[in-house]
């Protein structure tokens, strides 16, 4: 089994809160994840960040995302209860709840319309589609690994273009910034050879 998006973590996570009472954010991520059939593993990969889980940040999203359509309400850090708004959507569940789905309550618009320009139709906030299922956390570090790999062959591409003197005083600079500025002082800078195969 994979590891749910946040989206489909909302409505079990409403359900769970049905029964009116307080819950704390990591129990109900325990139940989830038996809900969900999880591996020990699964429960355990962690963010490429190294700081949270997967599923607990996604666990994390779902709450946040339920409580700016004010279907779940915080009394205190790391708890939730259910709305009377919330008691309301479960009385005529959706199959799913979504981020669109959301986004015919005010107080959802509002919040992923923050910092966000208006445009000439209304608010410029955009619905998530089906597919857009990562965290912030994730997409950010998507966005990054893409940005740098890009980076890197652009990188590439112009070191294979430049001149060897260039290319040499390049390595040496490379060296010197890795901390080994010290042994060349030493030995003395050697001299690359550039062999064509």
């Amino acid at each position: 089994m994979t590891i749910p998006d946040f989206q489909n973590l909302m409505l079990p996570m409403l359900q769970l809160a049905a029964d009116g009472r307080e819950h704390r954010v990591s129990d109900v991520a325990d139940t989830l994840a038996q809900h969900f059939h999880l591996s020990e593993e699964e429960r355990a990969e962690m963010l490429p960040s190294g700081i949270q889980t997967k599923f607990d940040n996604r666990v994390g999203w779902a709450r946040t995302h339920l409580g700016k359509a004010l279907l779940l309400e915080s009394p205190r850090r790391g708890w939730f209860h259910i709305t009377e708004r919330g008691r309301e959507l479960l009385a005529n569940p959706p199959e799913r709840i979504t981020v669109a789905y959301l986004m015919r309550y005010p107080e959802h618009l509002a919040f992923r319309s923050k910092g966000r320009q208006p445009s000439e139709n209304g608010p410029a906030a955009t619905p998530l589609t089906e597919e857009e299922s990562a965290s912030p956390e994730e997409a950010l570090e998507a966005s990054y690994q893409t940005l740098r790999s890009t980076l890197a062959l652009e990188l590439l591409e112009r070191v294979k273009q430049v001149s060897p003197r260039f290319f040499e005083r390049l390595v040496v600079d490379l060296l010197v910034a890795m901390g080994y500025g010290v042994v060349l002082a030493i030995i003395g800078t050697p001299k690359i050879r550039l062999c064509n195969h």
